[in-house]
């Protein structure tokens, strides 16, 4: 059989290196240990990219799914972090980055009731690595109620209140629980959610969220002074979108705050 020509290889001379080239919109099976030391089980949306010098044509994608199918039929969080040096490895890059996004579900009971039902939550794993360090980002997307202070303080009868997502994005000394993100955010806002509420329940939660009106900013700025305080979180970006009740528009508000990535 002839050899088959290698088109990714050959010569460009436009003189322009790519930041990024991979493959994205993967799915794969993940297994995330969790706080009460069970394992949950999901499914992840997965990015893999790496630099591309200036005179290479092309990259080999192929090669890109199967460093993520060498780790099995699911994908852990210490091959997670190891990934990027071995995609530099199999691509002869300088730089690679791993993203994996799913879907993260914790059991919560109703405040009074006690009724239980699993709410989900977004978690995205980011890793980059060059030839010097690796850099892990954990992001949390947790679902939050806030009223407003303004519509409380003006209004005869009732405040206006919205759901909004508040995302928490950190770099972190030694391991921390995702669930610890998001008891983190939930305490921050005027009250968090659940996914089956009975009627003395919707009571609380109501008048809960009424005794504790936050603005967008206040939700930021709560979230921010808990990430400073905690003692794992080295850097942190907070985002809250409110998805605004009595307006055509979203309210929105971010804090970064922190010291820069360390080499690891």
């Amino acid at each position: 059989m002839p050899a088959l020509s290698d088109t990714q290889n050959e010569r460009d001379d436009r003189q322009l290196p790519i930041d990024r080239v991979g493959v994205r919109s993967l799915r794969f099976p993940l297994s995330i240990r969790d706080r009460d030391a069970a394992v949950q089980h999901t499914v992840a949306t997965v990015s893999l990219a790496v630099d591309l010098p200036h005179h290479f044509k092309g990259t080999h994608m192929s090669r890109f799914v199967e460093v993520l199918h060498a780790h099995g039929k699911e994908l852990t969080v210490s091959n997670i972090v190891a990934m990027p040096k071995e995609l530099m490895k199999k691509l002869h890059a300088d730089k690679a980055h791993v993203e994996m996004k799913f879907p993260y579900f914790r059991s919560k009971k109703a405040p009074v009731s006690g009724a239980e039902g699993l709410l989900d939550y977004g978690v995205i794993f980011e890793v980059n690595a060059d030839k010097e360090k690796t850099d892990f980002v954990l992001t949390v997307e947790v679902p939050v109620t806030t009223l407003c202070p303004c519509s409380k303080a003006i209004s005869a009868r009732g405040a206006h209140n919205q759901r909004g997502t508040v995302t928490l994005a950190v770099r972190f000394s030694d391991p921390i629980w995702i669930e610890d993100l998001l008891e983190l955010v939930e305490s921050s806002a005027s009250s968090e959610l659940y996914s089956i509420l009975k009627r003395p329940d919707e009571k609380h939660v109501t008048e809960a969220a009424y005794d504790n009106p936050v603005f967008v900013e206040d939700l930021v700025r709560n979230v921010a002074v808990k990430a400073k305080a905690h003692p794992r979180i080295t850097w942190f970006r907070v985002e809250a979108e409110n998805y605004e009740s009595i307006h055509n528009h979203n309210a929105w508000a971010m804090i970064e705050g922190g010291a820069a990535p360390s080499a690891k």
